[in-house]
């Protein structure tokens, strides 16, 4: 919470907001982990990893939020790994910069010239998937903060970014549903 605090302070329009929203996503993916069991799964890495996944808001321009910096939403992902990289916690950092919705590829970034460093930033560890497929389900939007998406809702969101972002999420779906690997 510490470092939460350090780029959120209490009592701001931005720390409500994000506090809300990343209580919601640690308890999905604290669930899901449970659920999968602990020779397969670092509970309390996920959920240390959920509640920081999106600690780089605070460097984008985001005023619905709370946030006045200068850089463009999507980059809080990266600029999270680097907040947490310095305050030398490196796995948590590769969470933040892997969740942005089941992961962007560098030929993606490359292909769609998305505001951010070339490179691949697609989920890799299983608790990884987890917190980037928990945060899909909930919204910042202070209207929509307390209300989890329908896996429907969430399918057709990731649809206009390709079909093959929703077979991911579907994979995804089916394993932390059932806890059998597809």
């Amino acid at each position: 919470m510490r470092i939460f605090n350090t780029y959120y302070p209490p009592g701001t329009k931005a720390h409500d907001i994000l506090l809300r929203h990343s209580r919601k996503v640690t308890e999905k993916a604290g669930l899901i982990a449970e659920k999968l069991g602990s020779s397969r799964v670092n509970l309390k890495f996920v959920q240390e990893a959920a509640f920081l996944h999106d600690i780089g808001i605070c460097r984008t321009h985001a005023p619905e939020l709370g946030c006045h910096g200068d850089l463009p939403y999507l980059a809080h992902g990266y600029k999270g790994r680097e907040l947490l990289e310095e305050e030398g916690f490196p796995r948590h950092a590769l969470v933040c910069e892997r969740h942005i919705g089941v992961g962007l590829t560098a030929r993606e970034i490359e292909r769609d010239k998305l505001p951010l460093p070339v490179r691949n930033m697609v989920p890799k560890s299983l608790e990884e998937e987890i917190v980037a497929y928990a945060d899909l389900f909930f919204s910042k939007n202070p209207l929509e903060n307390d209300e989890e998406r329908s896996v429907e809702a969430v399918r057709q969101s990731l649809e206009r970014f390709g079909r093959d972002k929703v077979i991911v999420f579907d994979q995804w779906h089916r394993y932390f549903s059932t806890g059998v690997p597809v």
